[in-house]
């Protein structure tokens, strides 16, 4: 049933048009920026969008100009995360994703992690791409959890596997849901 929804919903996205997905954006960007949890918010860690995802490069720019640094994600074998002071560290990596230049790995805990998905539920709920490299890395922090989704991503129920991790919260364009409290 994740393939199909993950399928699905992929679609939806790539079939948005760039204005939208644009507007979209920093409709979210603007609604995560006003969170007090964001505010506060000593360490961030975010993942670089690649569209179609909601876009976080303003987001990097924002935080790396009001914090001094972000730490970001890149895949060698599993998920780890390395620091950055400025957005020129990235390179295209696997997946054609951009990820550190120098992969330094962090062991500073982040205070908030920005999390992309294909599709959620109001229960903080996620689907991914499938290879599980959030849900393994979320497993092992306490640090708060918020998705970016454009608001057609929320839907009804998905389907839960013990190694799921769900959300604490997930800004739309729309709304901020905030999924446990």
């Amino acid at each position: 049933m994740k393939k199909e929804i993950r399928k699905n919903f992929l679609k939806k996205r790539e079939q948005a048009s760039k204005d939208d997905k644009d507007s979209k954006s920093n409709e979210i960007l603007s609604q995560l920026l006003d969170l007090k949890e964001f505010k506060e918010a000593k360490r961030i860690k975010c993942y670089v969008s690649k569209d179609p995802e909601v876009d976080t490069h303003k987001l990097i720019i924002h935080v790396l100009k009001s914090k001094g640094s972000i730490i970001v994600p890149f895949v060698q074998g599993c998920m780890k995360c390395s620091e950055i002071k400025e957005f020129s560290q990235l390179t295209k990596g696997k997946y054609d994703i951009l990820e550190p230049k120098q992969k330094t790995e962090s062991k500073q805990e982040p205070d908030l992690i920005i999390i992309p998905g294909i599709a959620f539920d109001r229960k903080g709920n996620r689907i991914g791409f499938g290879q599980g490299y959030y849900d393994k890395f979320l497993s092992k922090t306490k640090a708060k959890k918020i998705a970016l989704a454009y608001d057609f991503q929320i839907i009804k129920n998905i389907p839960i596997e013990s190694h799921d991790i769900s959300m604490d919260m997930i800004i739309t364009n729309k709304e901020v849901i905030k999924c446990k409290e």
